[in-house]
Protein backbone atom coordinates (compact mmCIF):
# COMPACT_ATOMS: atom_id res chain seq x y z
CA UNK A 1 0.00 0.00 0.00
CA UNK A 2 1.44 3.54 -0.64
CA UNK A 3 2.11 5.78 2.25
CA UNK A 4 0.68 9.24 2.83
CA UNK A 5 4.21 10.92 1.37
CA UNK A 6 4.46 8.70 -1.86
CA UNK A 7 0.74 9.09 -2.63
CA UNK A 8 1.54 13.24 -2.13
CA UNK A 9 4.84 12.55 -4.74
CA UNK A 10 2.82 10.31 -7.17
CA UNK A 11 -0.08 12.79 -7.71
CA UNK A 12 2.15 16.15 -7.95
CA UNK A 13 3.39 15.66 -10.87
CA UNK A 14 0.22 14.68 -12.56
CA UNK A 15 -1.36 17.38 -11.66
CA UNK A 16 1.22 19.43 -12.74
CA UNK A 17 1.50 18.63 -15.97
CA UNK A 18 -1.95 19.55 -16.08
CA UNK A 19 -1.17 23.05 -15.36
CA UNK A 20 -2.29 22.99 -12.04
CA UNK A 21 -0.49 26.14 -10.28
CA UNK A 22 0.83 25.18 -6.41
CA UNK A 23 0.39 21.21 -7.52
CA UNK A 24 1.37 19.65 -4.18
CA UNK A 25 -0.23 22.13 -2.37
CA UNK A 26 -3.62 21.33 -4.14
CA UNK A 27 -2.36 17.27 -3.58
CA UNK A 28 -1.73 17.77 0.33
CA UNK A 29 -5.37 19.62 0.47
CA UNK A 30 -7.18 17.15 -1.52
CA UNK A 31 -5.63 14.10 0.50
CA UNK A 32 -6.79 16.25 3.72
CA UNK A 33 -10.22 16.26 3.19
CA UNK A 34 -10.69 12.63 2.16
CA UNK A 35 -8.41 11.79 5.43
CA UNK A 36 -10.79 14.40 7.10
CA UNK A 37 -7.47 16.18 8.79
CA UNK A 38 -5.75 18.95 8.80
CA UNK A 39 -3.23 19.43 6.05
CA UNK A 40 -0.44 20.17 8.37
CA UNK A 41 -1.29 16.36 10.05
CA UNK A 42 -0.34 15.31 6.60
CA UNK A 43 3.38 16.14 7.80
CA UNK A 44 2.91 13.83 11.24
CA UNK A 45 1.54 10.98 9.01
CA UNK A 46 3.92 10.59 6.03
CA UNK A 47 4.70 6.79 6.69
CA UNK A 48 0.83 6.06 7.29
CA UNK A 49 -0.25 3.41 4.72
CA UNK A 50 -3.27 4.02 2.73
CA UNK A 51 -6.27 1.75 1.97
CA UNK A 52 -7.91 1.52 -1.05
CA UNK A 53 -11.17 3.22 -0.14
CA UNK A 54 -9.04 6.05 1.19
CA UNK A 55 -7.35 6.14 -2.53
CA UNK A 56 -10.49 5.53 -4.73
CA UNK A 57 -12.09 9.00 -3.47
CA UNK A 58 -8.74 10.47 -3.32
CA UNK A 59 -8.27 9.47 -7.47
CA UNK A 60 -11.80 11.67 -8.31
CA UNK A 61 -11.12 14.74 -6.42
CA UNK A 62 -7.45 14.33 -8.37
CA UNK A 63 -9.07 13.66 -12.15
CA UNK A 64 -11.76 16.85 -11.17
CA UNK A 65 -9.11 18.98 -9.87
CA UNK A 66 -7.08 18.18 -13.10
CA UNK A 67 -9.77 19.03 -14.83
CA UNK A 68 -9.79 22.64 -14.19
CA UNK A 69 -12.43 22.06 -11.23
CA UNK A 70 -11.65 24.39 -8.53
CA UNK A 71 -9.90 23.33 -5.59
CA UNK A 72 -12.59 25.15 -3.25
CA UNK A 73 -15.13 23.98 -4.51
CA UNK A 74 -13.90 20.24 -4.25
CA UNK A 75 -13.03 21.29 -0.82
CA UNK A 76 -16.07 22.91 -0.03
CA UNK A 77 -14.72 25.50 1.76
CA UNK A 78 -12.59 28.99 1.77
CA UNK A 79 -10.36 30.39 4.44
CA UNK A 80 -11.73 34.29 4.75
CA UNK A 81 -10.63 36.61 7.59
CA UNK A 82 -9.97 33.86 9.74
CA UNK A 83 -13.19 31.75 9.37
CA UNK A 84 -14.09 28.73 6.88
CA UNK A 85 -16.96 29.74 4.66
CA UNK A 86 -18.71 27.44 2.51
CA UNK A 87 -17.74 27.92 -1.28
CA UNK A 88 -19.55 26.15 -4.37
CA UNK A 89 -21.01 26.88 -7.49
CA UNK A 90 -23.60 28.82 -6.21
CA UNK A 91 -21.71 32.33 -6.01
CA UNK A 92 -18.23 33.58 -7.20
CA UNK A 93 -15.08 32.05 -5.11
CA UNK A 94 -14.16 34.44 -2.74
CA UNK A 95 -10.31 36.17 -3.79
CA UNK A 96 -7.37 36.97 -1.75
CA UNK A 97 -7.89 41.19 -2.80
CA UNK A 98 -11.71 41.21 -1.49
CA UNK A 99 -9.93 39.79 2.05
CA UNK A 100 -7.70 42.85 1.72
CA UNK A 101 -10.93 45.21 1.05
CA UNK A 102 -12.40 43.89 3.82
CA UNK A 103 -9.26 44.63 5.86
CA UNK A 104 -8.90 47.90 4.55
CA UNK A 105 -12.67 48.88 5.46
CA UNK A 106 -12.31 47.71 9.12
CA UNK A 107 -9.03 49.32 9.77
CA UNK A 108 -11.01 52.87 8.79
CA UNK A 109 -13.21 52.39 11.51
CA UNK A 110 -10.01 51.22 14.85
CA UNK A 111 -7.69 53.28 15.72
CA UNK A 112 -7.96 57.53 16.88
CA UNK A 113 -8.96 58.64 13.58
CA UNK A 114 -11.30 56.35 13.25
CA UNK A 115 -14.84 56.66 11.81
CA UNK A 116 -17.91 56.14 13.95
CA UNK A 117 -18.86 52.07 13.96
CA UNK A 118 -21.38 51.98 11.11
CA UNK A 119 -24.76 51.29 12.73
CA UNK A 120 -26.05 50.36 9.07
CA UNK A 121 -24.53 48.16 6.70
CA UNK A 122 -25.13 47.08 2.87
CA UNK A 123 -23.29 44.31 1.08
CA UNK A 124 -24.16 44.75 -2.15
CA UNK A 125 -23.80 41.61 -4.09
CA UNK A 126 -23.05 39.84 -1.87
CA UNK A 127 -22.65 36.36 -3.55
CA UNK A 128 -21.63 33.61 -1.08
CA UNK A 129 -21.84 36.60 1.52
CA UNK A 130 -17.99 36.78 2.36
CA UNK A 131 -17.96 40.36 2.86
CA UNK A 132 -21.52 41.17 4.74
CA UNK A 133 -20.78 38.06 7.39
CA UNK A 134 -17.40 39.35 8.19
CA UNK A 135 -18.19 43.34 8.35
CA UNK A 136 -21.46 41.92 10.80
CA UNK A 137 -18.90 40.12 12.87
CA UNK A 138 -16.43 42.91 12.86
CA UNK A 139 -19.20 45.33 14.34
CA UNK A 140 -21.84 43.03 16.28
CA UNK A 141 -24.15 46.11 16.69
CA UNK A 142 -24.43 46.80 12.97
CA UNK A 143 -27.90 45.82 11.12
CA UNK A 144 -26.08 44.34 7.77
CA UNK A 145 -28.16 43.76 4.65
CA UNK A 146 -26.73 41.87 2.01
CA UNK A 147 -28.14 42.03 -1.32
CA UNK A 148 -27.93 40.24 -4.43
CA UNK A 149 -29.76 39.63 -8.02
CA UNK A 150 -29.20 35.63 -8.41
CA UNK A 151 -31.45 33.68 -5.47
CA UNK A 152 -28.84 30.87 -5.42
CA UNK A 153 -25.92 33.31 -4.56
CA UNK A 154 -28.46 34.27 -1.40
CA UNK A 155 -28.87 30.83 -0.52
CA UNK A 156 -25.32 30.30 -0.25
CA UNK A 157 -24.88 33.21 1.88
CA UNK A 158 -27.87 32.05 4.41
CA UNK A 159 -25.71 29.21 4.73
CA UNK A 160 -22.67 30.51 4.99
CA UNK A 161 -24.31 32.80 8.01
CA UNK A 162 -26.14 29.46 9.91
CA UNK A 163 -22.82 27.74 9.60
CA UNK A 164 -20.91 30.39 11.36
CA UNK A 165 -23.42 30.87 13.70
CA UNK A 166 -24.02 34.33 12.72
CA UNK A 167 -27.89 33.91 12.25
CA UNK A 168 -29.27 37.56 13.56
CA UNK A 169 -32.96 39.55 13.36
CA UNK A 170 -29.90 42.19 12.35
CA UNK A 171 -29.13 40.70 9.19
CA UNK A 172 -31.71 40.63 6.41
CA UNK A 173 -31.16 38.82 2.77
CA UNK A 174 -32.57 40.86 -0.34
CA UNK A 175 -33.00 39.77 -3.55
CA UNK A 176 -32.36 43.03 -5.62
CA UNK A 177 -31.21 43.81 -8.89
CA UNK A 178 -29.21 46.26 -7.36
CA UNK A 179 -31.00 49.24 -5.45
CA UNK A 180 -34.71 48.27 -6.85
CA UNK A 181 -35.65 46.02 -4.01
CA UNK A 182 -33.99 48.41 -1.11
CA UNK A 183 -36.96 51.14 -1.06
CA UNK A 184 -35.53 54.36 0.39
CA UNK A 185 -32.83 52.42 2.94
CA UNK A 186 -30.15 54.45 3.77
CA UNK A 187 -26.97 53.18 5.14
CA UNK A 188 -23.75 54.39 6.94
CA UNK A 189 -21.04 51.65 5.11
CA UNK A 190 -21.86 50.51 1.44
CA UNK A 191 -19.51 47.89 -0.05
CA UNK A 192 -20.28 46.82 -3.23
CA UNK A 193 -18.03 43.79 -4.97
CA UNK A 194 -19.74 43.79 -8.40
CA UNK A 195 -18.91 42.21 -11.49
CA UNK A 196 -16.16 43.72 -13.07
CA UNK A 197 -15.07 41.87 -16.45
CA UNK A 198 -15.95 43.19 -19.96
CA UNK A 199 -18.04 40.20 -21.21
CA UNK A 200 -15.34 39.89 -24.40
CA UNK A 201 -12.91 38.48 -22.33
CA UNK A 202 -14.96 36.30 -20.36
CA UNK A 203 -13.84 33.35 -22.67
CA UNK A 204 -10.57 33.15 -22.24
CA UNK A 205 -10.80 33.32 -18.38
CA UNK A 206 -9.01 30.11 -16.83
CA UNK A 207 -10.74 27.04 -16.45
CA UNK A 208 -11.49 27.24 -12.85
CA UNK A 209 -13.01 30.73 -13.31
CA UNK A 210 -15.22 29.18 -15.77
CA UNK A 211 -16.92 27.04 -13.10
CA UNK A 212 -17.73 30.68 -11.45
CA UNK A 213 -21.28 31.92 -12.49
CA UNK A 214 -21.17 34.35 -15.34
CA UNK A 215 -23.61 36.59 -13.44
CA UNK A 216 -21.03 37.28 -11.41
CA UNK A 217 -18.59 38.05 -13.68
CA UNK A 218 -20.01 39.72 -16.67
CA UNK A 219 -19.86 43.66 -15.88
CA UNK A 220 -21.25 44.72 -19.07
CA UNK A 221 -19.76 47.09 -21.59
CA UNK A 222 -15.77 47.73 -20.56
CA UNK A 223 -16.59 45.99 -17.54
CA UNK A 224 -18.01 48.86 -16.01
CA UNK A 225 -21.13 49.09 -16.84
CA UNK A 226 -23.08 47.62 -13.98
CA UNK A 227 -20.95 49.67 -11.23
CA UNK A 228 -21.54 52.76 -13.49
CA UNK A 229 -25.19 51.79 -12.79
CA UNK A 230 -24.90 51.21 -9.04
CA UNK A 231 -22.76 54.67 -8.75
CA UNK A 232 -25.11 56.55 -10.41
CA UNK A 233 -28.45 55.59 -7.50
CA UNK A 234 -25.92 55.34 -4.71
CA UNK A 235 -25.99 58.98 -3.31
CA UNK A 236 -29.66 58.23 -2.03
CA UNK A 237 -29.11 55.46 -0.06
CA UNK A 238 -25.45 56.74 1.81
CA UNK A 239 -26.35 58.63 4.82
CA UNK A 240 -24.43 62.36 5.70
CA UNK A 241 -20.71 61.10 6.93
CA UNK A 242 -21.16 57.68 4.96
CA UNK A 243 -18.36 55.36 3.55
CA UNK A 244 -18.60 53.38 0.05
CA UNK A 245 -16.23 51.34 -0.54
CA UNK A 246 -15.73 49.49 -4.03
CA UNK A 247 -13.66 46.21 -5.47
CA UNK A 248 -13.50 47.40 -9.16
CA UNK A 249 -10.86 45.43 -12.04
CA UNK A 250 -7.71 46.44 -12.91
CA UNK A 251 -7.38 49.72 -14.78
CA UNK A 252 -10.75 51.06 -13.70
CA UNK A 253 -9.90 52.47 -10.81
CA UNK A 254 -9.44 56.46 -12.81
CA UNK A 255 -12.52 56.66 -14.33
CA UNK A 256 -14.69 54.94 -11.87
CA UNK A 257 -13.08 57.68 -9.72
CA UNK A 258 -14.35 60.50 -11.93
CA UNK A 259 -17.50 59.38 -12.15
CA UNK A 260 -17.70 59.27 -8.13
CA UNK A 261 -16.67 62.73 -8.25
CA UNK A 262 -19.20 63.90 -10.83
CA UNK A 263 -21.88 63.05 -8.31
CA UNK A 264 -20.72 64.92 -5.88
CA UNK A 265 -19.03 62.46 -3.81
CA UNK A 266 -15.70 63.78 -1.49
CA UNK A 267 -12.49 62.38 -0.17
CA UNK A 268 -12.24 59.71 -3.23
CA UNK A 269 -9.34 57.41 -3.12
CA UNK A 270 -7.87 54.84 -4.68
CA UNK A 271 -5.79 51.77 -2.95
CA UNK A 272 -4.32 49.10 -4.72
CA UNK A 273 -3.94 45.32 -3.85
CA UNK A 274 -0.87 43.55 -2.73
CA UNK A 275 0.16 42.84 -6.17
CA UNK A 276 0.38 46.53 -6.64
CA UNK A 277 -2.48 46.62 -8.84
CA UNK A 278 -5.12 49.56 -8.45
CA UNK A 279 -8.54 47.62 -7.08
CA UNK A 280 -9.76 49.11 -4.53
CA UNK A 281 -11.97 52.59 -4.57
CA UNK A 282 -13.07 54.81 -1.21
CA UNK A 283 -15.58 57.76 -1.49
CA UNK A 284 -17.36 59.52 1.44
CA UNK A 285 -21.35 60.66 0.64
CA UNK A 286 -22.01 63.74 -1.33
CA UNK A 287 -21.66 67.32 1.09
CA UNK A 288 -25.85 67.72 2.03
Amino acid sequence: MKTVLETIRTGTPWLEKAGIDNARLNMEHLLAKVLNCRRMQLYMDFDRPLSESELAPLRDLVKRRRDGEPLQHLLGSVEFMGRDFLCDARALIPRPETEELVEKIVARFRGPDALPPPAAILDMGTGSGIIGLSLAAAFPDAQVVLADLSPTALSLARDNAAHLSLVSPRLSFIESNLWSALGNHQFNLVVANLPYINPAEIPALSKEVHHDPVLALDGGPNGTALIEQFLDSLAPHLLPGGLAALEVGTGQTAALAARLASLGFTSISAAHDLSRHDRFLFASAPDA
